[in-house]
């Protein structure tokens, strides 16, 4: 799969030397820490990065809390949460605040290594897949870029999550287009739980929260009842 740079911030030693050797045997280059904020730091600092496999119970810092701070920044690093607490919740809780895909302990290192290959072809994909003209997206009035993980709404900068705005690309992308929770969670989150579909229902209630002009009264991204959510081709646009 040739070099990728992999944070893993994991406090258990024994668990952290596993995952780094069997990282390194993808062809992965490994920075481990075992305490939240330098992981933080470190993540802030040195990425963004080709995968961060974060744990949830860290010293200093929890790892919900720095799935947090990351997603609220613009650099994006795919992330594999990795959770020994038995709780759907937490689970939950982690995917909505980004995370792209969680391990429950204990499991195999064979379930690892399938795990981190899926989401780096599919990071890869979603780089390669655009040629270079079709960088700059356009809708309507939306514009993004796809480089600088830059959107705005006519001359309105959106302050958008890494996943909110992987969201609006991908509706971008698809004009028109009819897909529902199923379809969104597997091709923009790169999952098939369908435990988790409503997930997906609260990403897009906040990014109409952050792109509608009336989240109330959506005009960008609509429903379809009884099938899921499109971009509008042609949304009823007004400047107050």
């Amino acid at each position: 799969m040739g070099s990728r740079s992999v944070l893993l911030i994991e406090d258990d030693l024994v668990i952290a030397r596993l995952l780094s050797l069997h990282l390194q045997e993808l062809g992965c280059m490994v920075e481990c820490h075992s305490d939240g904020r330098s992981g933080l730091d470190a993540a802030l600092a040195h990425g963004p990065w080709n995968l961060i496999v974060l744990d949830l119970g860290l010293p200093g810092m929890d790892g919900l809390e720095i799935c947090r701070q990351l997603r609220n920044h613009p650099a994006y690093s795919p992330i594999l949460m990795l959770t020994a607490r038995a709780g759907v919740s937490n689970r939950v809780l982690g995917l909505e605040l980004g995370a792209d895909d969680y391990l429950t302990k204990p499991f195999s290192v064979v379930e690892f290594a399938a795990r981190v290959k899926a989401i780096l072809r599919r990071v890869e994909h979603l780089t390669l897949a655009q040629p270079q003209q079709q960088r700059l997206l356009k809708a309507a009035d939306l514009f993004l870029d796809l480089d600088q993980r830059l959107a705005r709404r006519a001359e309105v900068a959106l302050d958008l999550t890494a996943r909110e705005f992987d969201l609006l690309a991908h509706f971008v992308q698809h004009p028109a287009r009819v897909f529902s929770r199923a379809e969104l969670l597997n091709q923009v989150w790169g999952m098939t739980h369908e435990a988790f579909e409503h997930t997906v229902s609260s990403h897009i209630n906040r990014l109409r929260a952050k792109l509608e002009l009336d989240p109330a009264k959506p005009r960008y991204i609509v429903t379809v009842w009884g099938v899921g959510y499109r971009l509008s081709a042609s949304p009823q646009l007004r400047n107050a």
